[in-house]
This record gives C-alpha cells, structure tokens and sequence, in this order.
C-alpha cells in the first residue's frame, strides 16, 4: 500500500518534515517515491507547504495518509477538495 507520511529532516531537537509518498513498508527515513511539500512545527504558526496538484493526484490513485498528514491536508482544505471530487 502507498502511504502519504512524514519524513524527518533537520538538526537534533529541531525538527522538520518532508511530506513523501512512501510504499508502508519502507522506514521513515528510507526509500520514497515522490516528495509532495513540507512541514515546519518549530515556526509559529507552523509553515505547511503542500503541492495541491500532487496530493490529489495520489490520493485519486489510492494513496492513505497517515493521521498527522490528514491534519494537514485538511487544514490546507486538499482532503475537502478530493472529497468533493469523489462524490461527483
């Protein structure tokens, strides 16, 4: 199964992620197929920087994203936007 998840970068107590398309299997810093945008909670608010065209496409293809990645999807409006879709 294809996964929409996180990706640890940065320094030591100063994180920041990358929002990949991954197979569920591969570990959180392994093998992915494609980056879609990134995420920085360290800023205030936190920065949210997603390609709305990617994500659509892999969540059109099947692709599930984990918990934390739906938060922020849906906060982008992406996961309404598919949604909206799907239903036509």
């Amino acid at each position: 199964m294809v996964k929409i998840r996180l990706r640890r970068i940065g320094s030591p107590k100063k994180p920041a992620y990358r929002i990949v398309i991954a197979d569920s299997h591969s570990p959180r810093n392994g093998a992915f197929i494609s980056i879609i945008g990134q995420y920085d909670p360290m800023t205030e608010p936190e920065t949210v920087n997603i390609d709305e065209q990617e994500a659509l496409k892999w969540l059109g293809q099947g692709a599930q994203p984990t918990v934390t990645v739906s938060r922020l999807l849906k906060k982008a409006g992406i996961l309404d936007k598919f949604k909206a879709t799907k239903e036509k």
